[in-house]
């Protein structure tokens, strides 16, 4: 099995693709360029899955990742893992944070680091690359434009760079979560603890049209844990929404909340039905209304049955 992953080596998705896939060998893990460049892969059979952040929880959704799940060929999403993010500032050896003008890192690292830039290196120029791991190479290679990076402490060490300042980050409970991709294949069994992921497109737009949409999930007792708008690219004011639900689609709520979606939109590409990781945050467990459990579908279902059988009752 071959793995890709948002390259190169040293970045957050490289320790998320290990968490999720930890028999892996190393020759096993790809890395890759672009986000872009892990979904190509994927499509055209370089590779049997891959992963890429999908959302961050200071500065949220990943919009290549969003983008490429929306567009192209359809691919399906099979696990998720939430891991905490900690920034270290590195630079070259014998470098002090005083030495510090010009740094490099990822646009979601800068969006949760300004703070302290704002207070440590407040005349400091940031320039963003396409990965902090990007960022600790480029800052390694001889004649760098680059004095520091904001990265991972893993790519920093394996690029041979001397650790400045570590914490740099406004929030210690900052997490990302990560997605591994495959190509379209049968659904993983119900867990009891899940998530069903999908892209709706909207028929046209009218009044009320978004709330028609979240009501095929409310009336059924299907809690949504992300709704997101993102524009379709057929001009301005045409919008899709990606969602989450709790659930997995063989459940008979999630399944009738998507049929439900399907006889209102233009389109609803599924994007999967995988087990749930959460970042280590208390949540308040949610708690299904009477008549939307699984059993009380299963009743109706029966009871429904049993009069187009002609029974009476």
């Amino acid at each position: 099995m071959r793995y890709a992953y948002l390259g190169p080596e040293g970045t957050f998705t490289e320790a998320a693709l290990r968490t999720l896939q930890p028999e892996a060998p190393e020759s096993a893990r790809i890395p890759y360029a672009g986000v872009d460049a892990v979904f190509a892969a994927i499509r055209r059979g370089d590779a049997d899955g891959g992963t890429v952040p999908l959302e961050n929880s200071v500065e949220g959704g990943v919009t290549a990742t969003i983008a490429e799940l929306i567009n192209g060929e359809p691919l399906l999403i099979a696990a998720e893992v939430a891991l905490p993010v900690e920034f270290t500032l590195f630079a070259r050896g014998g470098a002090t944070v005083a030495d510090v003008k010009r740094i490099a890192t990822h646009p979601h690292a800068l969006a949760q680091c300004r703070g302290w830039l704002a207070r440590r290196l407040p005349d400091a120029e940031v320039f963003t690359v396409s990965s902090t791991a990007a960022a600790a190479q480029s800052v390694a290679e001889p004649g760098s434009p680059y004095d520091a990076a904001i990265c991972a402490r893993i790519a920093g060490e394996r690029n041979g760079l001397h650790a400045l300042a570590e914490g740099v980050g406004d929030r210690d409970d900052a997490a990302t979560r990560f997605i591994h991709l495959m190509r379209p294949q049968a659904l993983p069994e119900p867990t009891g603890s899940d998530r069903t992921s999908l892209v709706a497109f909207l028929s046209d737009d009218h009044p009320g049209a978004l709330v028609e949409l979240l009501n095929q999930f409310a009336v059924r007792g299907v809690n949504l844990t992300r709704l997101e708008s993102r524009p379709t690219g057929d001009g301005l004011g045409r919008y899709c929404f990606c969602l989450d639900a709790d659930g997995h689609v063989a459940d008979p709520a999630v399944g009738e909340a998507l049929m439900g979606l399907r006889r209102l939109c233009k389109e609803v590409r599924f994007l999967g039905s995988y087990p749930r990781a959460d970042a280590d945050t208390e949540l308040t467990p949610f708690m299904p209304s009477r008549g939307t459990t699984s059993a009380d579908f299963y009743e109706a279902q029966e009871w429904l049955a049993r009069i187009r059988a002609g029974e009476v009752g």
